[in-house]
């Protein structure tokens, strides 16, 4: 997969929310939570694929049961660490497999390799097979526990402070990824800054609307342009008809906010008159109305968050954490 975009991290120390400024916040929702991605390394004693999934299962219930979004693409993780206490076959009939283990959980910058929080439990499982009993084991996992909570608001204390004391650099690299036509990676830099750090996520929005135009306006030359192509190509009898099917799929994608809109109804209606002309019936596709803010702000989003899913890198770095 493709490398995460580099952020640079500044070491300058600067003032964060305390948890009475979060609170002012108001309510988040699943726009603006912080977001961890639960990773399971690959070197987890004595760990199976179904418990690995297990596992990974209890931490994404962590992280939404207190209050956090479970991403795909987040550089801040939670993962854990397993260690079997012992192990031991049961005085009865049949006999039984019986594992304790102790848990350990961890919130850090997936990236840099910085932790930020750890907790620790220990769980017991019985089953009749050694397989069986690690599952069982990790199913002891109370992911509703205070303890789990306490855990969740330090991460969360840290990774705020990354986002307001790194706005700046986030900010600029956005900008040069947009200025190297990358939008959709620029809008996905702005789609990571949670609402809870509300100045950088205010600069962040206001940001990514301008980027959105950007995009838009180049996405709207290219596919006028293909749309055009196509037209010259096919301008009579069946070979009109099949080009104005797909001429009309593309105009149709195309935002009413878009700069060349006016050129694109120009040219739609065009191909409509020639239409009607050779066969008399109405072209049935319909150009875009002009979006709501909160339509355009979903509409960036969406695509800052699917160039995020194929960012994800294929293991984060976490040296040091055990």
């Amino acid at each position: 997969m493709k490398k995460f975009i580099t952020l640079i991290i500044c070491s300058a120390v600067c003032c964060y929310f305390s948890a009475n400024a979060q609170n002012n916040l108001g309510k988040t929702d699943d726009m603006g939570r912080i977001e961890l991605t639960a990773y399971v390394p690959p070197q987890i004693e004595g760990i199976t694929e179904s418990a690995r999934a297990n596992l990974e299962n209890k931490l994404n219930q962590i992280v939404t049961q207190n209050g956090l979004g479970g991403g795909e693409n987040s550089r801040f993780i939670i993962t854990a660490n397993i260690s079997v206490l012992t192990k031991d076959i049961t005085p009865t009939a049949p006999a039984m497999q019986a594992y304790t283990l102790e848990v350990t959980l961890y919130i850090g910058d997936g990236i840099t390799g910085t932790l930020f929080a750890s907790t620790s439990v220990t769980v017991k499982g019985v089953g009749e097979t050694e397989t069986k009993a690690y599952i069982a084991a990790l199913r002891n996992i109370k992911t509703k526990s205070p303890e789990y909570q306490k855990f969740i608001d330090k991460g969360k204390e840290k990774i705020i402070t990354f986002y307001n004391d790194n706005c700046d650099f986030i900010m600029k690299d956005a900008q040069t990824q947009a200025s190297g036509g990358n939008y959709e990676g620029a809008l996905w830099l702005l789609t990571t800054i949670p609402n809870v750090c509300k100045d950088c996520f205010m600069k962040a929005q206001n940001y990514a609307q301008i980027v959105w135009q950007q995009k838009i306006d180049r996405d709207c030359k290219a596919t006028l342009s293909k749309a055009q192509g196509l037209w010259s190509a096919n301008l009579d009898g069946a070979a009109a008809n099949i080009a104005a099917q797909e001429i009309g799929e593309l105009l149709s994608t195309i935002p009413a906010e878009a700069s060349c809109f006016n050129d694109v109804k120009s040219f739609y209606k065009q191909v409509e008159k020639r239409i009607r002309e050779i066969d008399a019936r109405e072209w049935k596709y319909i150009l875009k109305d002009q979006q709501q803010e909160s339509e355009r702000i979903a509409a960036w989003r969406a695509v800052g968050v699917a160039y995020g899913n194929h960012q994800q890198p294929t293991t984060y770095n976490i040296r040091g954490w055990w």
